[in-house]
């Protein structure tokens, strides 16, 4: 048998987390068993659909790197053939009309709620004869649910779930206005598209029986099913916008890398021994669905962070440079002191993603800076040593402002004036950068330039003397 998977969003909003990781399996394990991975966009919910929501799905597919090999194919394109089949379960008795009205439908709810039952229909359709449905009138379809008996599946995360099947209503298939309902279109899609396997979340867990009693009325195969489990975040309530970014092409936004990303959702929930960095290839070649575990996971940026920052500094200087100019608003190539790919490789041992190295590093390529009031109010306060860096800093020509010369400089004050290079580094890294930290100031000053970081020490020299 030819593994078939399937990932099958609904656009009503963006790629979220969850969905990836989602996506994610689906492709691993096709790719994993040399089969196929299908994109299928579930969007006959005309008035939530977005046509933004769709191209933002696929493009977050497409960053995070999951090709799929059919698709993207739209249910709202296949009306006709769900009418198809739709049309046959009336004709063979699997599915009949429904003129019950809302307010009936309220009234058997209430009822069933005051007694404490499970509200679900009653049937009160279900047994008129084709005679007595007349299609001229309002009406919606209901599929003709199994009374005795139940559903069983193996499922391939979770093992053996049993339903009973009197736990399950005739479940609408077809609305008033004709339109299909989700856990029909799924059914039919699977089956004409051949998915042999259905990952999916764990919400979904409740309709797999329903899906598999319409599956088996239309003579269809039945996929294995596995249901993951929720992604919560780190007070362990479900992932949300609470927790911070959850759209995938957020994180785009934010400055990861897509490999990084990419292993961070593979291992929310999945692992192989105690390895943490996978490589596509490792995951392909590890992956397997019943090493999912069906606990829920939680979200950690500091984990995310700390694989993302290995991921940069894996990559070339100049890789990651070119990654790094696609977040920088401001020209990294107007110092010959400070060549960019230098830059990014003295920022990247202590930034987590791109643009954090790309902020970071605005003030080398930029003139003057705004003194952090904080960091200011603690290290600026001895004019003096400000006042001997400057005189020692500008005895040279601008060819020999280097990080030795600069650290040498920075020595000579100290003893000079009988202090720590605590005392002397402090000043000189928050008159040159404006903040309380930052790479090695001596190399920070050599990148930014002998003429700029005169001005910047006269700029804090200015700025003690007013707090004074």
């Amino acid at each position: 048998m030819k593994v078939k998977t399937r990932f099958a969003p609904s656009p009503t909003g963006f790629l979220h987390i969850g969905g990836a990781r989602t996506s994610l399996y689906s492709w691993l394990y096709a790719r994993h068993n040399q089969g196929e991975f299908v994109l299928r966009v579930e969007d006959t919910d005309f008035e939530r659909n977005s046509e933004e929501a769709t191209t933002g799905i696929i493009e977050a597919m497409e960053w995070l790197g999951m090709s799929y090999d059919e698709g993207p194919y739209f249910q709202s394109k296949r009306l006709d053939r769900y009418a198809e089949v739709i049309e046959k379960m009336l004709e063979e008795g699997t599915a009949y009309r429904c003129y019950c009205s809302k307010e009936q439908l309220q009234e058997d709810r209430e009822r069933q709620e005051a007694n404490k039952e499970k509200p679900k229909y009653v049937g009160r359709c279900r047994h008129l004869s084709k005679e007595e449905q007349d299609p001229t009138k309002p009406h919606c379809i209901r599929f003709k649910n199994p009374e005795e008996g139940s559903v069983t599946f193996d499922d391939a995360i979770r093992g053996v779930i049993t339903f009973n099947n009197e736990e399950l209503d005739d479940f609408i298939i077809a609305r008033t206005d004709g339109t299909p309902t989700y856990n029909f279109c799924v059914v039919v899609d699977d089956y004409d598209m051949g998915i042999t396997h259905v990952i999916r979340g764990e919400d979904h867990i409740n309709n797999t029986p329903r899906q598999i009693n319409v599956l088996e009325s239309i003579g269809a195969e039945i996929p294995t099913y596995a249901h993951v489990s929720m992604i919560n975040g780190s007070d362990g309530k479900k992932l949300s916008k609470r927790h911070g970014a959850v759209n995938v092409m957020q994180f785009k936004e934010d400055g990861y890398l897509p490999e990084a990303v990419i292993n961070y959702i593979a291992r929310l929930g999945w692992g192989h021994g105690d390895q943490e960095v996978f490589s596509r290839e490792e995951l392909i070649k590890f992956f397997d669905i019943s090493n999912v575990s069906k606990n829920p996971s939680s979200f950690d940026y500091a984990k995310l962070n700390w694989l993302n920052q290995l991921y940069m500094r894996n990559l070339s200087a100049q890789e990651l440079a070119d990654k790094v100019k696609e977040f920088a608003d401001y020209n990294t190539e107007t110092k010959e002191t400070a060549p960019f790919t230098k830059v990014v490789e003295l920022f990247v041992e202590r930034c987590h993603t791109l643009k954090e190295i790309a902020d970071q590093a605005k003030y080398i390529y930029t003139t003057g800076v705004e003194l952090d009031e904080a960091a200011a109010n603690k290290h600026l306060k001895n004019v003096e040593v400000l006042e001997t860096l400057k005189e020692k800093l500008a005895a040279v020509e601008a060819s020999a402002f280097t990080v030795e010369f600069v650290h040498k400089v920075m020595e000579e004050t100290a003893a000079q004036l009988g202090l720590g290079m605590g005392k002397v580094g402090m000043p000189l890294r928050v008159a040159v950068t404006g903040l309380g930290q930052s790479p090695s100031i001596d190399a920070i000053a050599s990148f930014v330039g002998q003429a700029e970081v005169l001005a910047r020490l006269d700029h804090a020299i200015a700025w003690i003397k007013q707090s004074n």
